[in-house]
C-alpha cells in the first residue's frame, strides 16, 4: 500500500471542520447496556428479545426479587 501526507483532490476540507473527538461518548456509555453472551448461550437465543423473556421468566421464578449470583 502506497503512503502519502496529501489527500486526494476530491476531498472538500471545508466540509471536515467543527468535527470533535469523543462528543458522543459520554451519552453513548450512559446510554448503552451491554452484555456479551458465551457462544453457548448465544447459540440457544435468536435475538435480544428471547434473551430478555428468559430473564423475566427467572426474575418471575426468584420470589424475594433478589439479585441472583455471578
Amino acid at each position: 500500500m502506497k503512503k502519502t501526507d496529501e489527500l486526494r483532490p476530491e476531498y472538500d476540507l471545508t466540509q471536515l471542520k467543527g468535527g470533535v473527538r469523543g462528543k458522543y461518548a459520554e451519552r453513548a456509555q450512559r446510554g448503552s447496556n451491554i452484555i456479551l453472551l458465551d457462544k453457548d448461550v448465544a447459540d440457544v437465543f435468536r435475538d435480544d428479545k428471547a434473551v430478555n423473556e428468559a430473564l423475566r421468566t427467572l426474575i418471575w421464578l426468584n420470589p424475594k426479587r433478589e439479585r441472583l449470583a455471578a
